[in-house]
């Protein structure tokens, strides 16, 4: 069990990685709090936006939608490799997921099918959005790549956490596809090889 990053340990974490973050205006206490609790938290979700353009992702991300209010997440990953932070707290990204993967996650062990939505991912889940189209044809430039697996890193080494607390969210909630374009195994082996 841990409890969340505060913005500034966030930050730090990020950093502390080499990472280029750029801090949107009130990322700090820009969050959902108010529909629900904030942790303890578990790990982090990966998530791609569906979008081109880091300009209007990032501001999607911030502001959301009409039928989903913003944050989107905590961190939008844009293709030239910078972090866009837009939340600290509680974001809309995660939703309803399935309990036996994030007993999984917590317990740092293989993930099982996700064929339910009974548990609040929100609560417990830093989640990173990546700028891509999530079509499986969209690239997904190296340096992009990089900086989701150093941010993910980032976290887990701030919480003592390993590879298999970080999640797609194909991996939670059933009838999600992303993140499309590479697969997470991949994506926790490389993680993995930083924390060592």
């Amino acid at each position: 069990m841990s409890r969340p990053l505060s913005a500034e340990q966030f930050l730090e974490a990020l950093k502390s990685e080499g990472l280029r973050v750029v801090e949107t205006d009130g990322w700090r206490t820009h969050n959902r709090d108010g529909k629900g609790a904030w942790g303890p938290v578990h790990g982090v979700m990966v998530h791609h936006t569906g979008t081109s353009g880091a300009e209007r992702t990032v501001r999607l991300c911030r502001d959301g939608r009409p039928d989903l209010p913003g944050p989107l997440c905590h961190g939008v990953i844009t293709k030239d490799g910078t972090v866009h932070l837009v939340g600290c707290g509680r974001a809309n990204h995660a939703g309803l997921g399935d309990g036996d993967v994030l007993r999984a996650v917590i317990a740092e062990k293989r993930l099982p099918p996700d064929n339910e939505a009974d548990t609040d991912g929100n609560r417990v889940f830093y989640g990173f959005e990546c700028e891509n189209l999530g079509d499986g044809q969209d690239p997904w430039p190296e340096a992009q790549l990089a900086a989701l697996e150093k941010a993910a890193a980032a976290v887990c080494q701030a919480h003592g956490w390993g590879e298999r607390s970080v999640l797609g969210h194909l991996e939670w909630q059933p009838g999600k596809v992303d993140p499309r374009g590479f697969t997470m195994d991949a994506l926790r082996e490389r993680i993995g090889a930083l924390l060592k």
